[in-house]
Formats: C-alpha cells, structure tokens, sequence
C-alpha cells in the first residue's frame, strides 16, 4: 500500500514573520535607548541609569516566563474544546500548552506601551543644565533644523563608501572585539540555558511543562535584576572608572564560572527511558 502523506502546514511562516518583524521593533531600544541616555544624564548617574535599563529588559524575560508557565497549563485548542473531552494532563508528553495565547497577550502589551513613545521630546535638555531662554531657543530653532536638513542629505552620501573602512577599523579594535566575544558568550550560555533546562528538567524530575518554565523564570532572573542593580548603584555611589570597572567585572566573572564549572560534580541518575536507556523486554 502507498504511504499516506502526513498533513502539513504552513502557518509557521506567520509565527517566524511576526518574530522577525518583533525583532526588527525590539533592536532600536538598547543602542538608542542607551544613546538617549549616555547624551541627557550625568556622567555620575549614567551608570545607574543603565542598570535600571538592563534591570527591566530581564524583568520582562521573567513576568513572560511566568507568562508562559500559565498558557502552558492550558491545553492548546482553549475555548474551542471543553475540559470534559480532554483525556490528559499537563504532565503527558503528548500535551501541548496554549502557546499562542502568551504571543496574543505581549502583542497587545507591547502594541500600549508602544503609545507613549510617540511624545517624547526630540531634545532634553542635559541633567543638571538650565533651560535656555525662550527667546535663544527661538533663534537658534531655524538654523538647527537647516542643519539636520543638510545632515540627512549629506548622511546616505557619505554612509555607504565610508562603512567598510569604518567596519574595518572596528573590527582591529581589541577591546571592541573582546567585548563582542563575551558578550556573544553570554547569551550562548543564557539562551542555551533557557532552551534546554525546561526539558531537562521535565525528564529527570517529572516535572510539568508549566512547572519547568516556571522554576526557571523563579530561580534565575530575579538574581540577574539584583545584579545589575546593585552594579549600577554600587558604580554610582563610589564613582568607578571605566578601568575599575573592568577589573571588577573580570573578577566576578571568574567567579562565576568557577561556580558554574561546580556544576560538573552536581549530577543526577539517567532517568530510565524504554528504547533508550533500557530495553522493551
């Protein structure tokens, strides 16, 4: 007999299009949102200022983990089938957690929080500066908005001969490079843990979907917004440079990972598995 071809979908196209499209309105946020700050705050409270930026951008990571850990409770065709006709539990593997509800619900939260940012102001004036007086502000309008014409005209000319060059000279800057480099290690670390450590821990400890992800947002991020925090303060209150500030951080992250690298002695059983760890008979 022929082979029944299994039925398809594409509606994962929509899924990637709206990450990619989430991405796209994600990215602007760090690099200009830093620049607004670095350009209208104290140099002494600049740092400060950039914990609380990082602060936030894993306490949202946190409430979605807490998010997600309610959606996955809830089977995946909610409101269209009722809980009587549902024969499972959230602890089966065939469960599938409504996981498209959480997208919904960040959508629509992003789309409000998206609002206000259409009033901010295009200049602030520096913290801890006097406003000037209305009368040179007048004047000084009409030439600034002649020059940001002559700017915008000038700025694609220029951009595209002088990007490579610009790129190269990055690329030779040690201290860049070595930052890039830990940074890319980091969020290899980070996003392997939260890829992977859910399922694990759903097979060595029999724990639910909602469970796992649950456990994960509970007992790691909440640590990392403390971190920032007090970083952020600790540099405001005693006014580090940026060569302490560095020493401080290799210090710590060798910490760290002498930490991290503990785990190797901290292992579990294998979980038996029919098939795999053991065999049908």
């Amino acid at each position: 007999t022929e082979c029944e071809k299994e039925p398809g979908s594409l509606l994962w196209i929509f899924v990637m299009v709206g990450n990619i499209v989430r991405g796209m309105g994600e990215t602007p946020i760090m690099p200009l949102g830093i620049s607004y700050l670095e350009d209208f705050a104290k140099a002494e409270n600049s740092p400060f200022y950039l914990a609380c930026l990082h602060t936030s951008a894993v306490i949202g990571p946190f409430l979605g983990l807490l998010l997600a850990s309610f959606c996955a409770e809830l089977f995946v065709d909610i409101g269209s089938v009722s809980a009587d006709e549902i024969t499972i539990t959230a602890t089966d593997a065939r469960w599938v957690g409504a996981w498209w509800l959480g997208i919904l619900i960040c959508a629509l939260l992003n789309l409000l929080v998206g609002i206000p940012f259409w009033f901010l102001p295009k200049s602030l004036v520096k913290e801890g500066e006097i406003n000037e007086p209305e009368e040179a502000s007048e004047k000084t309008v009409a030439p600034l908005q002649e020059n940001d014409k002559i700017e915008t005209k000038q700025t694609m000319h220029y951009f595209i001969p002088d990007f490579i060059p610009f790129l190269k000279a990055l690329f030779h800057k040690p201290v860049y490079m070595l930052f890039i480099c830990i940074t890319v290690l980091q969020f290899s670390a980070f996003d392997g843990m939260i890829s992977f450590m859910p399922k694990y821990l759903e097979q060595q400890f029999g724990k639910s979907a909602s469970d796992a992800i649950f456990l994960i947002g509970v007992y790691n991020l909440p640590v990392l917004c403390v971190g920032y925090f007090s970083g952020g303060l600790f540099m405001k209150k005693f006014k580090i440079n940026n060569y302490q500030a560095a020493n401080i951080a290799f210090w710590v992250s060798l910490l760290e990972y002498l930490l991290y690298f503990a785990a190797y002695w901290t292992v579990c059983d294998t979980s038996t598995v029919a098939g795999l760890t053991v065999s049908y008979q």
